[in-house]
């Protein structure tokens, strides 16, 4: 079996999102593939199959639909970005992989992946002005603790992901969580984003994800099913630019397209060789 690890969400080897990518050629155990993730210990590991390894990379896809499925190092997500891109990436041309999260396009050209996922806009769950429901507030309280140093203007919720409106991207950029704290909130990751502050750049945010395994993701494309919608609407255009400003970094392009997301990125590979159990 073929094994990459793939910076994704840059054109910088060490910087973006590493994540994991398996090419199988037959049916694999979830407890193995889980185990492999929990070896590599990147955010995810994609696994792919395909039905002839020497035909996969490079090859123009046509109808088939490949399998994928991803995992942290501690369980299997319905919907990743990083590495469905890094996943892409490695096999090349245009691909259709059947997830959880239904049939997920992706097509590569001149050095960026372009992929087509589900948008999923968020509901605000209330604001501390006063406004919100009791639940609401304790929410929101338990926030402003967990997040110390951010000045917390709103509250939403997407399917999977809580995200915090701050007051400007510095807070964003500078914020230190409270790990345990975010822990024990009810979502997959919890995310704090603003308004950009850089030439080019739409709006920034940062996700934290311990109740998964993964204090802090460095480039969270599946996020950006969130934040597309919300900023889209905010900022009045569907096209962006997005920078998630963890210590990695990394840009995501995002453009909304009714109840889809494009979102697009570059990659680099730094890994490859053979999975040898």
């Amino acid at each position: 079996m073929r094994l990459y690890v793939v910076d994704a969400f840059t054109n910088t080897p060490f910087a973006g999102n590493p994540a994991g990518v398996v090419l199988l050629d037959r049916p694999a155990d979830t407890a193995w593939m889980q185990s492999v993730a929990a070896e590599l210990k990147h955010a995810e590991t994609a696994f792919v199959r395909v039905d002839r390894m020497e035909d996969a990379i490079g090859a123009v896809a046509d109808a088939q639909t490949l399998p994928l499925r991803w995992f942290t190092p501690e369980v299997e997500v319905d919907l990743c970005g990083h590495a469905t891109l890094a996943a892409a990436h490695v096999l090349g041309g245009d691909r259709v992989f059947s997830t959880r999260s239904g049939q997920l396009r992706c097509a590569a050209k001149d050095g960026w992946v372009r992929m087509d996922f589900p948008a999923d806009p968020p509901k605000p769950v209330g604001s501390p002005d006063g406004t919100a429901g009791e639940a609401d507030g304790a929410a929101i309280q338990a926030l402003t603790k967990a997040l110390p140093g951010i000045t917390v203007r709103q509250v939403l919720r997407g399917r999977t992901d809580l995200v915090v409106l701050a007051e400007d991207a510095a807070e964003v950029r500078a914020v230190r969580p409270d790990f345990d704290a975010v822990a024990r909130s009810d979502a997959r990751l919890v995310a704090v984003t603003a308004p950009g502050d850089r030439p080019g750049i739409d709006f920034v945010s940062r996700a934290f994800a311990p109740a998964v395994g993964v204090d802090e993701d460095p480039v969270t494309g599946s996020l950006h099913c969130t934040l597309a919608p919300l900023w889209a609407d905010r900022l009045g255009r569907s096209e962006l630019v997005a920078e998630q400003a963890s210590a990695r970094g990394g840009t995501v392009r995002v453009e909304l397209r009714g109840d889809r997301v494009a979102l697009a990125g570059q990659a680099v590979t730094v890994v490859s060789g053979e999975l040898e159990v």
